[in-house]
């Protein structure tokens, strides 16, 4: 069977906009144009407490780091890879957050979704939302299979997102992450299925 006939190279992930109503899904990389500038929008994502804590964005908070974070996300587009989404407002275009699928087994349809959301996001709804929609997106677009979610144990917001979002826990994993405050960290395995309930709808 040739490269081109795998499994693999027939689920990419393709650029795309998904329109939730009051917020915009986009494409993270050197085309995504955000008020004030992309490249300081997402250092000071990088630079808040919360974020900093739990996701692996660290090197952003300097313009360089955050560069290098667009051409990331523009290579990971080109290969089909990640797909990795600005959720912007659709009524002024600022950053509320981001939400990424990532392949974490092509050949057998399985990924990762990960998210993050700004202070003046939170707390209204918008991760379960957009967890849902790339969740959605995914089946549909690249014929993803299976869809974790991972999170440390001490995150009780995501554990809420996971179950709202309906990823089922499935177990915990020892000692598995470093996340942003320094060490390893156990964490919430929950994940959902193609074939789930509400998913094809």
């Amino acid at each position: 069977m040739s490269t081109s006939d795998s499994p693999a190279e027939r689920r990419p992930f393709r650029p795309d906009v998904l329109d939730l109503g009051d917020v915009l899904l986009r494409p993270w990389g050197r085309a995504l144009d955000l008020p004030g500038g992309t490249v300081a929008a997402l250092t000071a994502a990088a630079a808040d407490q919360e974020i900093a804590r739990w996701n692996p964005l660290h090197d952003a908070v300097h313009p360089a780091g955050a560069e290098a974070y667009l051409d990331r996300a523009d290579q990971s587009w080109a290969d089909g890879g990640t797909a990795c989404f600005a959720v912007t407002d659709r009524a002024d275009g600022r950053l509320c957050g981001n939400v990424a699928l990532i392949w974490t087994d092509r050949g057998e349809g399985v990924a990762m979704v990960g998210y993050w959301l700004l202070a003046a996001a939170r707390g209204r709804g918008l991760a379960t939302r957009v967890t849902d929609a790339v969740t959605r997106w995914g089946v549909r677009t690249a014929g993803v299979r299976r869809i974790e979610l991972y999170h440390a144990v001490g995150n009780d917001s995501s554990c809420r997102v996971a179950a709202r979002a309906g990823f089922p826990y499935e177990g915990t994993l020892r000692a598995s992450y470093r996340h942003g405050d320094g060490p390893y960290h156990d964490e919430h395995l929950h994940a959902r299925l193609a074939t789930d309930p509400g998913v094809t709808g």
